[in-house]
């Protein structure tokens, strides 16, 4: 059974991953405004994953028998400088996420809570993968400038984020 701390703290983390499926919603919405298809799409996905993440956290919690408590979301950011202000958002998000969900793990560590644990470890990989991709993409950003950001969604067209890290197979 899932302590009630660490049911409060997933709860919490089911509000964050939907605050952050709405800043990405904000993000898109700023490249789909700039004319740059290609990021706009990119953000969308993101935010259809954050949900996606939010929903997962929920069916932990129902698994384990707690219940579920959805918070108030805030406002996201809008109104961006640029591209790479808008793309440093979202790196600063996923670190902060990764935070988040690193002290749900150190929790469930506290309490003994194996099932929770390792339910949680699919979260932390998934924050590795979604930190190194976020950071290649804002350096990517900030290399292209506000002039070369043709590059950058040639870039992402061709599939570049959504492939295969090396020695992993797609699918896997």
């Amino acid at each position: 059974m899932i302590s009630k701390k660490l049911s409060a703290a997933i709860n919490a983390q089911v509000g964050n991953e939907l605050g952050a499926s709405h800043q990405y919603i904000a993000i898109a919405t700023f490249f789909d405004q700039e004319g740059l298809p290609a990021l706009a799409q990119h953000f969308y996905k993101q935010s259809l994953e954050e949900r996606d993440h939010a929903m997962r956290f929920v069916k932990l919690v129902l698994d384990s028998g707690a219940e579920v408590k959805v918070p108030a979301i805030p406002a996201p950011k809008s109104g961006f400088k640029n591209a790479a202000d808008a793309v440093k958002l979202a790196l600063e998000s996923e670190m902060r996420v990764t935070a988040q969900i690193n002290a749900l793990v150190d929790q469930a560590i506290s309490d003994k809570d194996h099932g929770s644990k390792n339910a949680l470890e699919w979260f932390v990989n998934e924050q590795r993968e979604e930190m190194a991709s976020m950071d290649t993409l804002l350096r990517m950003v900030k290399r292209a400038g506000e002039n070369g950001l043709f590059f950058v969604e040639n870039f992402l067209l061709g599939g570049g984020l959504s492939e295969a890290p090396a020695g992993k197979e797609a699918g896997a």
